[in-house]
């Protein structure tokens, strides 16, 4: 009876707060309509919503297994559009790095990786506007190599710091693949990226009764949002899409360097 008093009041001024809602309510949505397809700026603009009433890390573990149930509903919404080789390419990298980031997850700080990921994909985006510009439309060949250093980058990033999208996408952007096969390609990938993740939060301690009872109360918004997502990238055309998804890696690539730089000072 003296634990089951104790949980509940831990439990208490998170579930009952409003200001706790207020913010997550619209966290969630957003990282579902990234989930769905509309890149990962939502995501990372996500993020910062959801710490505005909760720790970083409180709010990493709450969003985990929502983001594993929006996985579960992207996986239905693209399901039959990926690209094998670029999956079978990525993927052991994506496995090294997640181990690389729980092996260093003590020493490694978030603004630091943040700064990293954010100049890495901005100097990415300005290369392609110089090539729009002299109209040199490059498109890129799959290479074992390059796949390699850039998932193990995706994974690393996005076990310390949820920010593996930039590294993906200066991957699997350049190699203009139709927006329906780029968009599944990406939900296989950080499907099973977000599942193999589990573990290590678990033994790192990030999950709690209080920060999974929070995740259930708002699971019901994953759905909606990653289907609403969906939705609208289907309807985008294709000579819309890459200038979108650049615009995408921008915003994100501008808060990850801004959010770095801020820690430092």
């Amino acid at each position: 009876m003296n634990v089951c008093r104790r949980y509940r009041r831990a439990m208490q001024p998170l579930l009952t707060d409003p200001l706790f809602y207020l913010v997550a309510v619209p966290a969630v949505t957003l990282v579902g309509l990234s989930k769905g397809g509309l890149g990962g700026a939502f995501a990372l603009i996500g993020m910062p919503i959801m710490a505005l009433a909760v720790p970083p890390l409180t709010a990493a573990a709450i969003l985990l297994p929502i983001l594993i149930a929006m996985d579960m509903v992207s996986l239905w919404a693209w399901r039959g559009y990926f690209h094998t080789q670029t999956l079978k390419h990525m993927l052991p990298g994506a496995m090294l790095g997640i181990a690389i980031g729980w092996a260093t997850a003590a020493l490694v700080t978030d603004a630091a990786v943040r700064l990293i990921v954010g100049s890495v994909a901005l100097v990415f985006v300005l290369r392609w506007i110089w090539q729009q510009a002299r109209d040199r439309a490059h498109v890129a060949q799959p290479g074992t190599l390059r796949a390699t250093f850039w998932a193990t980058a995706s994974g690393f990033t996005s076990f310390v710091a949820h920010a593996g999208g930039p590294p993906f996408q200066i991957y699997a952007l350049p190699l203009k693949l139709d927006p329906r096969v780029y968009v599944g390609t990406s939900v296989i990938y950080f499907s099973i990226v977000n599942a193999v993740k589990l573990l290590p939060y678990f033994l790192l301690g990030q999950f709690s009764t209080s920060n999974l009872a929070a995740s259930a109360i708002l699971m019901p918004i994953a759905p909606a949002a990653t289907l609403a997502g969906a939705w609208l990238v289907r309807r985008i055309k294709p000579e819309m899409f890459y200038p979108f998804m650049y615009a995408m890696v921008a915003l994100v690539s501008i808060k990850l360097v801004f959010d770095g730089i801020q820690a430092f000072f």
